[in-house]
């Protein structure tokens, strides 16, 4: 028994190939079906494997999933913190705010168009599971992005500290929407430009986004505005339809 087992070890890491073809299987599967449609046969089959490998590497698709965030966002995530030292070095502030978030943009970037690597093909992954919403998605990307993701709200924060650090948090997600729809769908800025921009131009998209995001980062906070005096309660509008309705239509 114990040397079946042993020969089943032996026959699964025999192919040095075989990891790798497995993961690259997976992120293709991931990037177009997503995480919930896509089965650990479907992969095996992608990647012409058997079930029992992909268990024997990874243990579940969890984790299959897991490492391939990890081949990606470990050197993007290290390349940012580098950059972000830098950064915080700048004494100007408008500089310093600007070269913050460019350090957060440029590795994603270049990341998205390592061909090569994979990149664009991950950027589609990553879109594809934001989209999804899974639980284990979520887990998996606060995992691998939440410390790096800290460090530049925190860096940000020493930047405006008369901004509440939640205000920072907030800004810092439409950050997050704008990357990942540029990355994605980098042509819809050249349609709409009628070819006047290039959507695929990556230096010319990371500098409006970081004009965008800094003018963000600098507007006034909106925290001391009561929020009950800036919008109706729902119970006082249904209370406001319903005395409409009854105007327009009065009982006969």
């Amino acid at each position: 028994m114990y040397k079946s087992r042993g020969r089943k070890a032996n026959a699964m890491t025999r192919n040095p190939n075989m990891r790798e073809a497995i993961l690259s299987a997976a992120e293709l599967l991931f990037s177009t079906r997503g995480f919930n449609a896509v089965s650990i046969r479907d992969i095996a089959l992608e990647a012409g494997a058997n079930p029992g490998s992909i268990t024997y590497h990874f243990k579940s698709k969890d984790g299959l999933l897991l490492e391939i965030y990890k081949r990606h966002c470990g050197p993007m995530n290290r390349r940012r913190i580098e950059l972000l030292v830098a950064a915080r070095r700048v004494r100007d502030i408008q500089d310093r705010l600007e070269a913050i978030v460019r350090a957060y943009m440029q590795p994603a970037f270049s990341s998205s168009s390592d061909l090569a690597g994979g990149g664009a093909r991950f950027t589609r992954l990553r879109a594809v599971m934001s989209a999804e919403g899974n639980a284990v998605v979520g887990r998996i990307i606060a995992e691998i992005f939440d410390d790096t993701t800290n460090a530049f709200i925190d860096a940000i924060a020493e930047s405006l500290p008369h901004l509440p650090r939640t205000t920072i948090v907030w800004r810092s997600q439409f950050l997050l929407g704008a990357l990942y729809y540029t990355l994605v769908n980098p042509e819809r800025v050249t349609r709409l430009s009628r070819g006047e921009a290039d959507g695929g131009d990556m230096a010319e998209a990371i500098e409006q986004i970081v004009s965008a995001t800094v003018a963000s980062l600098q507007a006034s906070d909106i925290n001391h505005i009561d929020s009950a005096s800036r919008r109706i309660k729902p119970v006082q509008q249904r209370a406001l339809a319903t005395a409409r309705k009854r105007k327009e239509n009065p009982p006969d």
